[in-house]
């Protein structure tokens, strides 16, 4: 595919390397001469100097053309711009990078819908998410990208002592904001539906919103498993800290943040009024065993410095820390830090290429995954005009035993569809698809 990357820094660079390395056709644009004359003489892609939010560079770098525009500039304001000029000239797909959390925050402006913009993308954003979801939902799907992260899958195995065990989906009563996708039993996996009667051992996929589906999980446990509070030490107060801590406040989690700079500390008191924020430096030991790093169930380092994280990282190990985890920037450091006993490494760059790589698709599909056993795809559509899927309701379309239509968002917000719900151009929907009969399903979304 033709991949157009904005701005050759540091992300720039890392981008057009690893899509050269698949072998995609790529174009890069810089500002800055020595980068472009760096990018040019070390991979083997067209490099362009100039600025990204200028119309002429973009058709220089024949914008109309492109399958996917990155707008990976230092600056959020720059890659905003870029991107919405760049879908407006053709490109298919456009992603912006942006750090600022106001960017994202759908409360106050929508930013990626007003520029339309495909994805907004944040590094520290992905990171905290998948910190999150390590430490709330252990087996839950990486879907970040899926309706701007409103989604969730969850798989989790029916306990023999659960209340559903014996009883047909259709009398579950099942939570209108969360749906029950897939079953798996005896090696076989299928799409659910209301006549399946679950039996211990089955292993289910719930999706819905994130509070939903940790609500709704209970039903498929013993009350004896069911969560109990737990308390989380993270180090840094960051974006990836903050977003961490906001993603787990308002739920059953004890939360302490170290951070060091004292006008950071208060405006994070301000934003997460449920965690605890201590003004202190996460890399001393004696820190550490003062705010009782010794007795946590979770102790998660994101300093922003990756031998900072895997030092306050080892630090807590040794001082008895449940479980231990850290951001690490270079990949090469993931490799060996559960050597010294950390449970987990994220890096940032190797969260983002899955995001990256999840959006470089054909036709109507914006981005796809699979659940663990490969039978079932779960992708993102993109409803057209005049194509099949907006010909009927739902439970007219030939879907049934093949398709799910888990989620629509239509206009900024997303829920879980009826039966007689009907789509429109316009709409983006989240899809279970049974690989083996993918390209019918797929074909009611493709003009």
């Amino acid at each position: 595919m033709r991949v157009l990357t904005l701005g050759a820094g540091t992300v720039g660079r890392w981008v057009a390397d690893m899509l050269c390395r698949r072998r995609h056709s790529v174009t890069v644009v810089d500002i800055d001469p020595e980068n472009v004359q760096r990018i040019n003489s070390e991979l083997d892609v067209r490099a362009i100097v100039g600025s990204a939010s200028r119309s002429t560079v973009l058709f220089q770098a024949d914008v109309c053309a492109a399958d996917m525009c990155l707008a990976v500039t230092g600056d959020d304001e720059v890659n905003i711009v870029a991107a919405s000029m760049a879908k407006a000239l053709g490109a298919r797909r456009s992603i912006a990078r942006v750090y600022a959390p106001a960017f994202r925050d759908l409360s106050t402006f929508d930013y990626q819908r007003h520029f339309n913009i495909d994805s907004l993308l944040s590094l520290e954003q992905l990171s905290a998410f998948e910190l999150a979801r390590a430490i709330r939902n252990p087996d839950a799907i990486p879907l970040e990208h899926f309706a701007r992260g409103q989604i969730e899958i969850y798989e989790i195995d029916v306990d023999p002592k659960s209340a559903a065990v014996g009883h047909k989906l259709r009398d579950l009563k099942m939570p209108g904001s969360v749906r029950l996708g897939s079953i798996a039993r005896e090696g076989r996996m299928w799409i659910a539906s209301g006549e399946d009667e679950l039996h211990a051992g089955d292993r289910v996929s719930l999706i819905g919103t994130p509070e939903e589906v940790v609500k709704t999980r209970n039903r498929f446990v013993s009350q004896s498993e069911r969560r109990i509070q737990q308390r989380i030490m993270i180090a840094g107060g960051g974006e990836t800290g903050y977003h961490l801590a906001d993603s787990l406040s308002r739920r059953d989690f004890r939360i302490v943040l170290l951070e060091r700079d004292p006008d950071r500390c208060q405006n994070l008191a301000k934003l997460l009024p449920e965690v605890t924020v201590v003004h202190a430096n996460a890399n001393r030991r004696s820190v550490l065993e003062d705010e009782g790093c010794g007795t946590v169930d979770y102790f998660v380092a994101c300093t922003g410095n990756d031998e900072s994280n895997i030092m306050a990282g080892v630090e807590a190990r040794e001082l008895g820390a449940a479980r231990v985890m850290c951001v690490v920037g270079r990949p090469d450091y993931a490799n060996v830090v559960g050597k010294l006993g950390i449970d987990r490494a994220v890096s940032e760059r190797d969260v983002a290429a899955r995001q990256i790589l999840g959006y470089l698709n054909e036709g109507a599909i914006i981005s796809q995954s699979r659940l663990p056993n490969g039978a079932i795809g779960i992708y993102e559509l993109e409803v057209s005009e005049g194509t099949r899927a907006t010909a009927a309701s739902l439970a007219e379309l030939p879907l049934a035993g093949r398709c799910l239509i888990a989620a629509i968002e239509r206009s900024g917000f997303v829920r879980v569809p009826r039966a007689d719900d009907r789509l429109q151009a316009g709409d983006v929907v989240v899809a279970l698809v049974d690989q083996s009969k993918s390209h019918d399903s797929l074909s009611l979304f493709n003009e």
